[in-house]
């Protein structure tokens, strides 16, 4: 057991008792070593007897918690009977976090419904822990239990909508502050919060709310927004209001400095007469800008692959990825030639990174010998991670439909990364490219 944890961390409790189990060594920072010991030993009797000792000590109720789903049962029924009496407010908020990840476990619903019935009557003050704990699964159940006792008003749920990282607080504050205000139209307190969230989530059900108060001409300076759920719920309010998202965009778009989301918003709700303003964007020195018009022309369904070619070796990796995404349906139209030359060519300090990631995809889709070719090519790539795809491509790859077989290529091919195999499996592979093994 490592002596730098200790009892704050809920695993510490958990590791502790697989310790204990095969070694009776209890670290340090615990109280009554001994009797922790005995209450984590592999005879039940000796737990059993250890619960009755173990009543007074509340430094010891974790391993209680743990003794609760305890695989035999006269163990585990007086366990839970010592931890029904011993849980109030206090000691439900500190155990909290260790009955929720126990829970997770066989056994383990009797201490999340016990604690869920302790801590309902309890003060939005005495739960303001677990509110911020950083385990998502402890913020899941106090918020839901705050939602349903209502201890929180409209406009802090909506202020925890717009802090908390986890999804699903989000959405069961938003939608709870929402359904809050729907009968009392006191939209305000919760608009705010919720319209100026970093998070997408909180920020969409925001502008989505802005149509039932009344504001939706609001909703146009969410047109623009870098997120695309928040976005088309702009687009919903404003065409709700009577407004018309496309003029707009398009309106945006002849503006000295277009915002990026306004590029890709006159791509998701546009048509193919707009790629020519999207085209205009293709070289514009902003490279946000740019990689928005590369998604927004494969979004329309217009991709030229001889006028994307060059942005596979744009120097910004968002713009490069965009291509490659926009140029994988006509993979077999690229010339392997030149994005082997990103491959190989000069390293350390040749094509960086990204341009050569999007050339082996690039390559990779056209299967066939084009594939192994490149797979092997990137054996030798001074990154890791493109090493390591290289080589799951190379032991993945068999001769396809329409190859010929008995290409001296693909032996050479296979030579160069035989390591990757083994004897009789390069063999097999020779024999089934009809090449001698």
């Amino acid at each position: 057991m490592d002596e730098k944890m200790d009892g704050r961390d809920p695993l510490a409790w958990l590791r502790l008792d697989e310790m204990l189990r095969c070694e009776p060594y209890a670290p340090a920072w615990l109280a009554e070593p001994e009797l922790a010991i005995e209450l984590c030993h592999r005879d039940g009797r000796i737990r059993e007897a250890a619960l009755q000792q173990a009543v007074g000590c509340s430094e010891l109720l974790p391993l209680v918690v743990v003794r609760c789903a305890d695989w035999v049962e006269q163990v585990r029924e007086r366990a839970r009977e010592l931890l029904r009496a011993s849980l109030d407010v206090e000691t439900g908020v500190a155990l909290a976090p260790l009955i929720l990840l126990f829970g997770r476990r066989g056994r383990g619903a009797f201490a999340i419904e016990l604690v869920g019935g302790v801590l309902r009557p309890a003060s939005r003050e005495q739960l303001a822990p677990l509110f911020v704990h950083p385990d998502r699964a402890v913020r899941r159940f106090v918020h839901r239990l705050a939602v349903e006792e209502g201890l929180l008003s409209p406009g802090e749920l909506a202020r925890a909508a717009a802090r908390d990282t986890d999804a699903v607080v989000q959405n069961l504050c938003a939608e709870a502050a929402l359904a809050a205000v729907a009968k009392t139209g006191g939209y305000d307190e919760v608009l705010e919060p919720l319209l100026g969230a970093r998070n997408p989530r909180a920020r969409a059900t925001g502008v989505t709310a802005l149509r039932a108060a009344g504001l939706t001409e609001r909703a146009e300076g969410f047109l623009a927004d870098r997120s695309g759920v928040v976005r088309a719920c702009a687009r919903y309010v404003v065409r709700q209001g009577g407004g018309d998202p496309l003029a707009l965009y398009r309106a945006r778009c002849l503006a000295a400095e277009p915002a990026p989301g306004a590029v890709i918003g006159l791509a998701e709700c546009g048509g193919r007469g707009d790629a020519e303003v999207l085209w205009g964007f293709v070289g514009h020195p902003a490279a946000a800008l740019r990689a928005r018009a590369v998604a927004g022309l494969r979004l329309l369904d217009v991709v030229d692959v001889r006028r994307m070619l060059p942005l596979l070796d744009d120097p910004a990796p968002g713009v490069m990825r965009e291509a490659t995404l926009a140029l994988l349906p006509s993979a077999g139209l690229v010339p392997d030639g030149p994005l082997m030359e990103r491959l190989a060519g000069g390293w350390p300090k040749g094509w960086p990174r990204h341009v050569r990631v999007g050339a082996f995809r690039l390559l990779d889709a056209r299967g066939g010998i084009v594939r192994l070719r490149a797979a092997v090519t990137v054996l030798d790539d001074p990154d890791e991670k493109v090493r390591a795809w290289g080589a799951r491509v190379v032991q993945r790859w068999h001769l396809e439909e329409g190859m010929t077989p008995g290409d001296p290529e693909v032996g050479e091919l296979l030579g160069r990364a035989r390591h990757l195999f083994s004897e009789y499996v390069l063999s097999r592979r020779l024999w089934e490219a009809g090449l001698p093994g």
